[in-house]
């Protein structure tokens, strides 16, 4: 197909759920990706942190290779080892738990919300976050703390309170003797790169405990190094009694997970939820090559490191250009908040040859792949600024 023929394709066959960036992409390589006309591209926003290997690692594909030509789908009432040797690593890395494959982080945070209501016997709200993001599906969307996301599909499943980021008072507030859990994500990418505080993380356990309430760290944009740790709660001292993870855990192959703590995993019993496609043998065979990588490679090391030095280079940036509100981040999950709007630079940046994602308007989002290079970084930092000059004219 040639260039238009995509285009028109898309157009005619294909709903229009997306804003379209007029780009048609045919291979990457690390963080490098090539259009359909043969130039470059430096990707700092691999697929809202999915590629945090970069596009096409070798270990992935060859896993993908050696395991697509022996089985590439058995039935969930079946066993197979990828999925056996999968599920043991998680629960290694992560803690004493049972998990849940599923296909997708909306799948894995719709899972943990059925999970706290069986686990209820009648408590069912669940407490979320302003400027959250959970998901597309009806219940993660009520979860969800934006309400330009939940326009036009009312009436949303009831269940769900909402309340200020980093406020303990509001969670205090907002239990009721229907609440039986509270549902976190410890950076709100969605919401424009907001970290949680150490102090209200461990508040927000702390009022677990005493209240006999499930805690749900939703980590399906944090988890697999992102933050600079496997898993982003290892920042804070806690453990979540459910994790959910996606995104970067298949390595570029869809995937979602849930893990709940063992003592109470056993909860969901046969019949009472399943997903078809779940952790099927290729991709957990992706994702165990995944685990492989940036275990092998040093990437966590590689994430704190390189997060470090790209935090230092925009914070340069802020002290030269009045329109840089905040640098924030952690890791390699880094937001540049703007006080104009930020889509003209992304546009700008697009143009020569820097991919990067504005959200919440103005704020900038960087989420290349752990495996960056310095060299790679200064070559963004001076697209961007030269980006932000064009933009200031």
């Amino acid at each position: 197909m040639k260039l238009e023929q995509v285009f028109e394709s898309y157009k005619e066959n294909i709903m229009p759920t997306y804003t379209k960036v007029p780009l048609v992409f045919v291979k990457g390589k690390g963080s490098k990706l090539w259009d359909i006309k043969g130039k470059e591209y430096l990707d700092f926003f691999p697929g809202w942190g999915v590629g945090n290997l970069g596009h096409c690692h070798p270990k992935v594909m060859n896993a993908v290779r050696d395991q697509i030509s022996k089985l590439i789908f058995i039935p969930n009432n079946y066993y197979h080892v990828p999925q056996a040797k999968l599920a043991k690593e998680i629960v290694y890395w992560t803690y004493p738990a049972k998990v849940f494959f599923c296909n997708s982080g909306a799948e894995a945070n719709e899972g943990a919300i059925k999970f706290v209501r069986k686990f209820g016997k009648g408590r069912y709200e669940i407490i979320t976050f302003e400027n959250s993001f959970h998901g597309r599906t009806l219940a993660t969307l009520a979860a969800t703390g934006q309400k330009k996301y939940q326009e036009g599909f009312a009436p949303l499943p009831e269940g769900f309170k909402t309340v200020k980021f980093n406020s303990l008072e509001a969670v205090k507030g907002a239990i009721t003797d229907k609440t039986v859990a509270i549902m976190l994500e410890l950076i709100q990418g969605e919401g424009g790169i907001n970290i949680a505080s150490k102090d209200f993380v461990q508040g927000v356990k702390k009022i677990c405990e005493e209240k006999k309430l499930l805690l749900i760290v939703d980590e399906v944009q944090t988890g697999m190094g992102r933050t600079g740790k496997l898993f982003c709660y290892q920042h804070y001292g806690i453990t979540p009694d459910i994790l959910t993870l996606a995104k970067a855990l298949g390595g570029g192959l869809p995937i979602g997970m849930m893990v709940v703590k063992k003592e109470i995993a056993d909860i969901l019993q046969p019949g009472m939820h399943a997903s078809t496609f779940g952790g099927g043998p290729v991709i957990c065979k992706a994702a165990l090559a995944s685990l492989t990588a940036i275990q092998k490679e040093k990437l966590l090391a590689k994430a704190q490191k390189s997060g470090e030095y790209l935090l230092g280079k925009l914070n340069k940036l802020k002290d030269r250009y009045p329109a840089i509100n905040e640098v924030r981040g952690m890791g390699l999950m880094v937001g540049l908040d703007l006080n104009i709007s930020g889509k003209p630079v992304v546009e700008k940046c697009i143009e020569k040859g820097l991919l990067i994602n504005c959200t919440h308007d103005t704020v900038l989002r960087l989420m290349p792949a752990l495996n960056i290079t310095k060299k790679e970084i200064d070559k963004a930092i001076e697209i961007i600024e030269r980006s932000l000059i064009e933009v200031l004219k």
